[in-house]
């Protein structure tokens, strides 16, 4: 397996945080939240299959978490994870408790029903190219659940993330075939959960459901779970970045 590409902030002798995107985004979409976590040391690689590490196959959880664990080492570390990222710190998380001290999961995708699965993984199939960067941008507003990000934000967090292919086309940088593998593992039975201090943060009006397991997180973890709710969709990085950071920063400086 190889080691991921690796995106780092902050001081390198501070505590560590390692920050896992959803599929279709990239590493460096948790720069502006390492710019709010001071004196920590924040790693974010970007996943198989995105951005500039490895598109080759195998997609299952264990080979990302496989290629996590190469890339960041073994050593303690916070966690944090958006959609599939939650899915992915949370099999970290049960795999070895004892050197995640807190978790955080950002509108986790922990267990899909079968047929959201399906039907993600049939939308993450259409070929998404566009003229222009312009275009990428307006079109993202259009196919997205995206309620209030403003536009310099996803201009800066998505320019990165794309390139101009042979064609002359736009085209994001990662790997179709390994998104829709991904949704397919996101409806298989997860681990149990594990008692470790967690912060779940939740999108108001998210397309991904979570009702379904809110009651058994909270039989398993009382109060060692804290869930926040905030305004938006899914992606609460973008929606309520404000809100969503202020969480973390608080949860991870108690």
């Amino acid at each position: 397996m190889s080691a991921l590409a690796l995106h780092e902030w902050g001081d390198p002798d501070g505590p560590r945080v390692v920050c896992l995107h959803g599929v279709r985004n990239h590493g460096r979409h948790f720069g502006p939240l390492a710019a709010e976590l001071t004196g920590h040391h924040v790693l974010a690689p970007d996943l198989l299959g995105h951005g500039h590490s490895s598109w080759e196959p195998p997609w299952d959880i264990g080979a990302h978490c496989d290629a996590i664990v190469e890339t960041v080492g073994p050593w303690e570390a916070i966690l944090v994870g958006h959609s599939f990222g939650g899915r992915l710190a949370f099999e970290l998380a049960a795999r070895a408790p004892k050197l995640v001290p807190k978790l955080v999961l950002l509108d986790p995708a922990i267990l899909l029903p079968g047929h959201v699965a399906l039907a993600a993984a049939e939308n993450a199939r259409v070929d998404r190219s566009y003229i222009s960067f312009d275009e990428l941008i307006e079109r993202r507003y259009d196919e997205s659940q995206l309620h209030s990000t403003p536009r310099e934000l996803l201009e800066e967090d998505l320019a990165p993330h794309v390139e101009t292919d042979d064609d002359g086309r736009v085209r994001y940088r990662y790997c179709q075939s390994a998104v829709v593998a991904a949704y397919g593992e996101m409806a298989s039975q997860p681990p149990r959960f594990v008692r470790i201090p967690t912060l779940l943060v939740l999108g108001e009006q998210s397309y991904l459901p979570y009702d379904h397991l809110l009651d058994e997180h909270r039989a398993a973890l009382g109060d060692r779970l804290e869930v926040v709710v905030v305004p938006g969709g899914h992606s609460v990085l973008w929606d309520a970045f404000e809100e969503t950071a202020s969480a973390i920063a608080e949860f991870l400086a108690r």
